[in-house]
């Protein structure tokens, strides 16, 4: 089987949790080796930046949708997550902030939907 047969498959297999966690680990470990590249790697800095800014501000969206499911306490909390996450990814970008507390947020979210996936 080839490795995009096999991607399509296991996309088919995961749940909408297991989906958001395996994409929050990659845009997690995208930070994480941003965060460990030279400072003169802009591009790879940015482009990290930039993916993780647009899955909190898509799951924003998603939350601000009548129809989303999510408490109203949790919608409203990942809306203003997703409203920090802008602004810090900015402030990382004109190198006065480091991308460790986006990091860390990232790591909580994937901590909550691997105990939701675990616990079904």
């Amino acid at each position: 089987m080839s490795l995009r047969a096999y991607q399509q498959a296991a996309t088919r297999a995961e749940n909408p949790r297991e989906l958001e966690y395996r994409l929050f680990g990659q845009v997690t470990r995208a930070l994480m080796d941003a965060a460990q590249s030279p400072e003169d790697d802009i591009a790879k800095r940015i482009d990290a930046l930039d993916w993780n800014r647009r899955v909190w501000s898509a799951m924003a969206t998603d939350c601000s949708l009548p129809e989303n499911a999510l408490a109203p306490e949790l919608r409203a909390s990942i809306i203003s997550l997703s409203l920090w996450v802008g602004r810090h990814s900015s402030a990382v970008m004109r190198k006065e902030e480091d991308f460790e507390p986006l990091i860390d947020i990232n790591r909580t979210i994937m901590q909550g939907l691997a105990g939701r996936v675990e616990g079904g």
